[in-house]
């Protein structure tokens, strides 16, 4: 592992455009669950599939039930960035990262610092009035009934990709770019099995493409470096001369 972290330094000091690209794993170091693991969202029981719970046909005609579970399981108080996290932002503040791009909703890039994010989801932290768009923060929707309305009257919609509805294509667009124009791909925290975001790995062109990842994943056969192992505690280790 020693040797791998030298070589994940070396590549970084090499790098001025990096792009990260990162998945649930990023954030279970937060304490936050995933999805599709063993323990995860998925895997409790429900009345309803979780899938079935957080799709756009459900948010309409059931929505008592959507806010319970989405404020049960998505709106969650109290947790921090992990190392990850901090670490990318450190990069970022040395002009080394360009951007990051996340499957996540829970903002928690933003809130270690990192300005630049691609959220290909959408954020539990952005919520809009569905009458006249009217945007609300998630401290505005605690404070609310179970069903949040606008002053307007209008149901207010968490401003995250609900199943049934199509990912905002000016920030997939903006993530096709930046991996194109990068020199450097760091992808990490994720299985890599959910499109469309798996698939912004093929528009990278570059030599410096590095997987990060507890388990194996489809992409490790391309990649110049493989560590399997803790997100934060690779990027720590990686990006310690970096930190401010």
């Amino acid at each position: 592992m020693d040797e791998k972290i030298e070589k994940l330094k070396e590549m970084i000091a090499g790098s001025d455009n990096i792009v990260f690209l990162g998945g649930a794993g990023v954030s279970t170091e937060s304490g936050l669950k995933d999805f599709r693991s063993q323990d995860g969202i998925y895997a409790q029981k429900y009345k309803y599939p979780p899938e079935v719970m957080l799709s756009a046909d459900f948010f309409e005609n059931f929505r008592q039930e959507f806010f319970e579970f989405y404020r049960k399981n998505l709106m969650v108080c109290g947790i921090k960035p992990s190392d990850a996290h901090y670490a990318l932002a450190d990069l970022e503040k040395v002009g080394k990262l360009k951007a990051v791009i996340t499957q996540n909703i829970d903002g928690l890039h933003q809130d270690a610092g990192s300005r630049n994010v691609l959220e290909l989801h959408g954020s539990v932290k952005r919520n809009y009035c569905t009458r006249c768009g009217r945007f609300y923060s998630d401290k505005d929707i605690r404070n609310m009934e179970l069903v949040p309305f606008c002053s307007c009257g209008g149901v207010i919609k968490p401003d995250v990709v609900l199943y049934g509805e199509s990912l905002d294509m000016s920030v997939y667009n903006a993530a096709v770019r930046s991996v194109r124009e990068c020199d450097m791909l760091i992808v990490g925290g994720t299985s890599l099995t959910v499109y469309p975001a798996a698939g912004l790995i093929e528009y990278y062109e570059g030599e410096r493409f590095v997987l990060i990842n507890k388990d194996p994943t489809p992409y490790d056969s391309m990649a110049s470096l493989v560590i399997n192992g803790s997100i934060g505690n690779a990027l720590r280790q990686a990006t310690e001369e970096y930190r401010r």
